[in-house]
This record gives C-alpha cells, structure tokens and sequence, in this order.
C-alpha cells in the first residue's frame, strides 16, 4: 500500500508542477514566513492538503500539524507516507470545520477556486474562526486580471508554460478553457477584502506570478 500511495503522490505532483508555475515556490514561501514570525513549535492546519506535502517543511517547526481533505483519497495517500506522532488526518470539507482559536497557522495551496462566492466567504470565515489571536493565514490561489486584455494575456502565458512544461496542446487548451466554468478565480483585491470582511485584521500581497497569488492574513 506506502508504495503504491508514493507511486500516485509522484504522479499527482507531477500534474501539478506541469499545470502551476513556481509551484514549489508556494510552500518555499510559507515556510519563510513561518520561520519569520514564530520562535515557538506551532499548531498548524493544511486545508485541502492532497496528498500531504506541506509535511516536507512544516512538521520540523510543529508540534501538531492537521492535515484535512475532503478527498478519501488524498487522506489515505497522505497517512500512508507521513509517519509522525504529531499528525493528524481529517477527511472533510473546510466549509464544515468546527475549530474554535486552535491553531497557529492556517495554509490552503489551490483550495478554493472551486468554490462559489459564498462557499469561499464561508470557508475564509472557518479559518478565521480557527486560529488563535494573532494567527496567521496563508492562501495561494488562482486570481483574476482586472481587465478582459489582461486576462487574455495571463491565460496565453499560462498555457504556453504548460506546454513547455509537457503537456499536448489539447491539454493546455482543456485547462484554459476551465477558467469560469469549473474554478472561479477573483482578482487580488477581492482577496485581500474578502479576508478583512472575514474578520483578519490585516491582509497582504504575499507572493505573485503568472496566475497565481500568495495572500498572507493575520487574525
């Protein structure tokens, strides 16, 4: 079985860092920040947490790190490779956490797209609710240009990485053509209103390329 969850975690990345540019710069980047702004061992929780890898970098600074998907797959793919009394492995959505100032740090790498306008305003507020007072979020996520010019920009750049990085023209197109129709990105300033509406004192720019977006959230 820890082969065969190996086997399709490497496949699973491998789709991934085919599809999202700088896809290792996401965690790079939360781990930096994590480092930046706590001495302690922390309480961490991974939102959508595929197929673990967060644990890469994050269980060396915690004493309790969440992993929560609402994929069975993913979870069992993540348990059979994460071998640490500090773990723990939750199967469900974010929209139904019901944690109460628990945790330190809250990640979500390419979450929630998916989600409608209020699904994600729900999710956002879950987190919220999650951390402890002075916590921190962080987001990478899929944005929208502000301009239809720009978009049209962003999504040829996007695909022509994607082809570059190996995939068939058709599956580049496929991806593309998902934009609006099956995830429904928002532009940087949505994000960063949506997490002050969500109740985080402060929200930043973290991170930016291509399509992708780093939002950094402090409770």
């Amino acid at each position: 079985m820890k082969n065969t969850a190996a086997f399709q975690s490497r496949e699973y990345d491998i789709k991934i860092k085919q599809t999202l540019p700088y896809y290792e710069e996401f965690y790079d980047q939360i781990i930096d920040v994590v480092k930046c702004y706590f001495d302690n061992k922390i309480s961490w929780l991974d939102v959508g947490c595929g197929t673990g890898k967060m644990a890469e970098l994050g269980l060396e600074v915690s004493n309790r790190f969440v992993f929560l998907d609402n994929s069975a797959d993913m979870i069992d793919i993540a348990r059979n490779q994460i071998n640490s009394d500090k773990a723990e492995f939750v199967l469900g959505s974010v929209n139904d956490m019901d944690y109460e100032n628990e945790f330190d740090i809250i990640t979500a790498v390419q979450v929630f797209h998916y989600l409608s306008v209020d699904e994600r305003r729900t999710a956002i507020q879950k987190c919220c609710n999650a951390l402890r007072s002075n916590g921190i979020f962080i987001t990478f996520e899929n944005f929208a240009p502000d301009t239809a010019m720009m978009k049209q920009i962003y999504l040829d750049r996007w695909k022509r990485y994607q082809i570059n990085n190996g995939k068939s023209a058709e599956e580049a197109d496929r991806h593309i053509e998902r934009y609006g129709k099956d995830y429904f990105p928002i532009s940087i300033d949505e994000h960063k209103r949506l997490l002050n509406n969500c109740g985080f004192r402060s929200a930043e720019l973290l991170w930016c390329s291509y399509m992708q977006v780093g939002i950094l959230g402090i409770k």
